[in-house]
């Protein structure tokens, strides 16, 4: 049985959450959250680690509310944090389109979408943010697409049947960012900002219960440097580079998390992963990374395979009646505008039939024929121009003409850092924000989501809760054991890696650890997979920690150390990955389960045995990991089985 794998603790409850009405909870909270005056924010500072959409927004606007602030990111500059790559938009319940939405209507979307495995309390206080978002946006110069009268114009995007994704061409997430950091750049002009880019953090700083610090080593110079606050907040990001394959940055890692995660605070659904359905396929083994397209593509571009495996004919010479348009054809109601998980299985089926198209068959067609017919060239060319103009650079083949081919690849996680209704993980004093925490996605994070909850989260949530908190300092001065104990363990862990002098790279490491996790607890997990799993990826940990090869050393730029550490932690990671996917024997969002699914093959919840959210708990690095429930209830959007049908 799977219980051998962990220990189960006692319930954890969100103690945060309001009661009442669900539309007055998060002006009940904002009303009861203590206040600090403007003389006493001066004297409170905060850590942000992290400077894309929620880390960008939440320091801009801390700032600008007059607390001091100290902002740390690895890139070379807050611009090239991963939020950037973002493409197709932002979800917000305007109404522009008359089409029948409203702040109710993305509630119940999101809370269905995630398959019922979300708060919903922070699901509809995110509904109600997302219009405050588009007017500071609007209001920061953030150029999104107009119409012919001059509103801002929307698209559809998947799992939703009205158009409430705002957008900016191809480039939404560029455009938002740009927007916070000029936010972010104003403040550090101002004097309120101490901006470090360069440094990555490596562990936290706990003193008397609290977070109080970060440790954090200068990626140029080497310098390993601790610097305290009030409070620290993270919004690191994600961690699907476990998979090594993945839509995600190179940079991005969990090394931010889990180094918070082994201090004390509760890791929550590790093993929820969002596979995105509109990727460019894998090529061969020299790739590092993957491309993504848009999910916006999805709304003019139509799916399809050939009727009949192995026919390998040009996708023009394969005519109409010989094509399967398969998300239609299951699909009726919603068609290619399906949810990320349910079209990414769809692919992932008909490939396995022997209908997939391109290189060893892994890839369905995204074809635009009938919307350049209908629509006519220019205007596609408007919409999505960038986005073409990207996939023709990488494959060297002009969708204009041939359709796209894609494949489903990991892209976003909804598991992270446990927090309550504030934002505050189980560690008193962090903050977690943005894909870092376990967000308010549930199961499966609809698209255009993910910048909704990063801007939220840090222009909206943040300012009023770690306010509240700080009403309660100052917590006196960081004892110097505390810091001492906190770097020595950091140098510890790099004099390691420095000293095995092995014989494998880091990166032979990563992809031999990321192919486990794609074939055992990808897109489709068993029982048995995930045993074998939980196998291989300890041999593989072990033989690590013998045969890595770091060369040089820890005194300046050296980017094998950098990664060594993120893989350390990634080894970690992917194991409790597996053994919170072994616990749920459910089908649920993007977590499939092939023991668990309906007569017609689609995910089956078990909403009696599995309806909490897995708080994970680090008990030691020879201990088991402790499960700690919270219950999750639902008073405005019943639990039903999620049809799109």
């Amino acid at each position: 049985m799977s219980e051998t794998l962990y220990e189960t603790g006692e319930p954890i409850a969100d103690a945060k959450a309001p009661g009442g009405p669900i539309e007055d909870r998060w002006t009940t909270r904002k009303f009861e959250a203590r206040l600090v005056n403007p003389a006493n924010k001066r004297k409170r500072t905060v850590i942000i680690v992290g400077t894309g959409l929620a880390g960008g927004s939440a320091g801009a606007t801390l700032a600008e509310l007059g607390y001091n602030v100290i902002q740390f990111c690895f890139q070379d500059s807050p611009r090239r944090a991963h939020s950037i790559a973002a493409q197709g938009g932002i979800n917000a319940a305007k109404n522009y389109r008359g089409d029948g939405d409203s702040v109710h209507r993305l509630f119940y979307d999101t809370v269905k979408g995630g398959d019922f495995r979300s708060r919903e309390s922070n699901v509809h206080r995110l509904a109600e943010i997302s219009n405050e978002i588009i007017d500071q946006c609007v209001a920061q110069g953030v150029p999104f697409a107009r119409e012919y009268g001059g509103l801002l114009d929307n698209r559809s995007f998947g799992g939703t049947q009205v158009s409430r994704t705002f957008y900016a061409r191809g480039q939404t997430g560029q455009q938002l960012l740009l927007g916070a950091y000029q936010a972010l750049l104003r403040q550090v002009d101002a004097g309120r900002i101490e901006l470090h880019a360069r440094h990555e953090m490596l562990d936290l700083v706990i003193a008397d219960g609290r977070a109080r610090g970060v440790v954090v080593r200068d990626l140029v110079s080497g310098e390993i440097k601790t610097y305290t606050a009030d409070a620290v907040v993270l919004a690191t990001g994600g961690y699907g580079n476990v998979f090594f394959l993945s839509t995600n940055a190179k940079g991005s890692n969990v090394t931010a998390s889990w180094r918070a995660h082994r201090k004390g605070a509760l890791f929550a659904n590790p093993c929820y992963t969002q596979i995105h359905p509109t990727c460019i396929p894998v090529s061969g083994d020299h790739q590092s990374k993957l491309t993504l397209m848009s999910e916006s593509l999805r709304n003019d571009g139509r799916v399809w395979v050939p009727e009949t495996a192995g026919d390998s004919r040009a996708p023009g010479d394969i005519p109409e009646d010989e094509r399967d348009y398969y998300l239609e054809r299951i699909y009726p109601s919603f068609g290619n505008l399906v949810p990320r998980d349910i079209a990414s299985r769809a692919a992932k089926n008909v490939c396995d039939e022997g209908r997939g198209v391109g290189p060893g068959g892994l890839g369905v067609y995204l074809d635009f024929a009938d919307a350049i017919e209908r629509m006519g060239r220019p205007a596609v060319e408007a919409k999505y121009g960038n986005l073409f103009e990207m996939y023709e650079r990488i494959t060297g083949e002009n969708p204009y003409e041939v359709p796209m081919r894609i494949y489903p690849a990991v892209h976003y996680t909804m598991g992270g850092l446990w927090v309550d209704y504030d934002l505050q993980a189980t560690i008193p004093g962090l903050f977690v924000a943005g894909e870092a925490n376990f967000s308010d996605h549930g199961a499966n994070r609809l698209g255009a989501s993910a910048l909704m909850q990063g801007l939220a989260d840090g222009y909206f949530v943040l300012p009023n809760t770690v306010g509240d908190y700080l009403a309660g300092a100052p917590f006196g001065e960081v004892p110097a054991e505390a810091v001492a104990e906190a770097e020595s363990g950091v140098r510890a862990q790099i004099d390691r890696l420095l000293s095995i002098d092995g014989d494998r790279t880091v990166d032979s490491f990563h992809r031999e650890l990321g192919h486990i996790m794609w074939e055992y607890c990808g897109m489709e997990r068993t029982d048995e997979g995930l045993r074998k799993a939980l196998d291989l990826i300890p041999a593989l940990r072990e033989e690590f920690w013998r045969r890595v090869k770091v060369p040089g050393d820890g005194e300046g730029l050296n980017q094998a150390l950098e990664k060594a550490g993120r893989v350390a932690d990634f080894f970690e990671l992917a194991e409790l990955m597996c053994v919170d996917a072994l616990h749920r024997r459910e089908s649920c969002g993007g977590h499939f389960r092939a023991e668990s699914r309906t007569e017609d093959g689609e995910a089956l919840r078990d909403d009696d045995e599995f309806g909490y959210v897995a708080a994970w708990e680090w008990a030691g690095p020879e201990a088991l990991p402790v499960l700690h429930k919270e219950a999750l209830e639902f008073e405005y959007v019943k639990p039903s089985q999620r049809s799109y049908k």
